[in-house]
């Protein structure tokens, strides 16, 4: 493991329980049915235990929870055991129907065309290599098989001077409200450190995403960049205004 990836890790193993109570917050809110919506206008409409489910950077689970409990066939890594086992605890009974793995998103332990469909959120972004794990991805998914990876510009703010000014407007409305701010209410100092050493920080997404997976060979690739409407809460509207959640649909 590389120093940054140690980093990466120690990060969010000491964000596990916070995180998992966000999860816990989406899980009780309007969240849960907007994403449930979202994912029915995609998945494989076939009988739902059939279809295997990839889940990767599970967190603290939120999309392996719901999924299988519309009856999808779920697998949930993370690189952080920490994070694990806050899913374990959020999924309750559901657990012992995840199967949830240790693993690094960016080298998967599957064998080839393993999975129908592999789900991601809020990832990529933080990888090492990220177009390495879109390639594992594309190996671990079957012929036909689909990927929908939900992300955002999250830190290009730290290299773009308007991006910056937009950040700061975001910081100043979400006070304004009294609501909880989303970066501040985080260790700030050591997610921008990583941040300014990931490689996607600074480009311009998902017209990078678009092109490595056109590379990795993918048959098709379509954006949706509007799915921020759809999926998140007033709060996380307000918090996120100019970093808007994109989804990538792509099919092996």
């Amino acid at each position: 493991m590389t120093a940054l990836m140690h980093e990466i890790e120690n990060y969010w193993e000491n964000r596990a329980t916070g995180y998992s109570k966000v999860n816990q917050e989406e899980l009780q809110g309007v969240q849960k049915a907007q994403w449930l919506e979202e994912f029915r206008k995609h998945l494989p409409q076939k009988n739902k235990k059939e279809i295997r489910i990839l889940d990767v950077g599970t967190g603290p689970g939120f999309f392996s929870i719901i999924l299988t409990e519309e009856g999808y066939s779920l697998t949930a890594v993370d690189f952080t055991a920490g994070m694990l086992e806050q899913a374990r605890m959020n999924a309750g009974t559901l657990a012992q129907e995840i199967d949830f793995m240790q693993m690094d998103a960016q080298n998967l332990r599957f064998a080839d065309e393993t999975f129908d469909v592999v789900v991601s959120r809020n990832l990529t972004w933080n990888l090492e290599r990220p177009a390495q794990a879109y390639s594992e991805w594309h190996r671990v998914l079957k012929k036909g098989g689909m990927m929908l990876n939900f992300d955002a510009n999250w830190y290009q703010h730290l290299f773009d001077e308007e991006k910056r000014r937009e950040y700061e407007e975001d910081r100043r409305k979400v006070e304004e409200t009294g609501m909880e701010d989303h970066y501040t209410c985080t260790d700030i100092d050591t997610m921008e450190s990583i941040a300014r050493r990931i490689p996607l920080s600074p480009v311009s997404r998902p017209g990078w995403d678009c092109q490595v997976l056109d590379e990795i060979g993918y048959e098709t690739v379509e954006v949706d960049l509007n799915v921020w409407d759809r999926v998140l809460s007033d709060v996380e509207k307000l918090n996120y205004a100019s970093t808007p959640v994109f989804m990538i649909k792509a099919v092996k």
